[in-house]
């Protein structure tokens, strides 16, 4: 497990899967907020790509989220797109409803920063969101990410376009926190 100041990253157990389907991925708005793709239902006990970890896939890496002081699962972590020639990948997160604004968003951003420069050696990590997004915005500039650029319009969510900020960080940048 790799571990934060409030949260570790573990792997995906199937026990997770109910839970994160439940409460992020049944909410309508939140799944296509966060998919970047039209909601669709998954049929109960079928092999949600979203949530089924295929460990033959080598750039992308899915953590279930979970807090330290009790073991609970809190959301879910993804490590995608790596780019083993560049040195890149993207880093996103969901955290459950019920445990957002607690500041472990900021400290799974963190943990997956260790992740990406110390552990996979990695030059450069990436981060997309949408632009009203504050609470992931927040959680990456605290953690050293600069915006880089607005992507106009360019994701549709429930009805509407809307505006993506692109942030990266670079190893060179990046101020590891070392109370963890």
């Amino acid at each position: 497990m790799l571990r934060g100041n409030k949260i570790g990253l573990r792997a995906r157990h199937d026990d997770d899967i109910p839970i994160l389907r439940t409460e992020l991925y049944d909410d309508v708005v939140n799944a296509a907020r966060a998919e970047g793709a039209p909601w669709r239902p998954i049929t109960p006990g079928s092999s949600d790509p979203r949530l089924v970890v295929d460990d033959k896939d080598a750039g992308k890496v899915p953590f279930s989220v979970v807090e330290l002081e009790t073991n609970t699962l809190v959301g879910t972590a993804t490590f995608w797109g790596i780019d083993t020639h560049h040195r890149s990948a993207h880093i996103g997160l969901g955290l459950l409803p019920s445990t957002r604004g607690k500041g472990y968003g900021t400290d799974v951003v963190a943990v997956l920063c260790h992740y990406g420069f110390v552990v996979r050696g990695l030059h450069r990590l990436q981060i997309e969101t949408l632009s009203d997004n504050v609470a992931m915005l927040r959680s990456a500039e605290r953690n050293g990410f600069v915006r880089e650029g607005v992507l106009r319009s360019a994701t549709w969510v429930m009805g509407r376009f809307m505006d993506s900020v692109l942030l990266g960080l670079l190893a060179e940048d990046w101020k590891p926190d070392t109370t963890a």
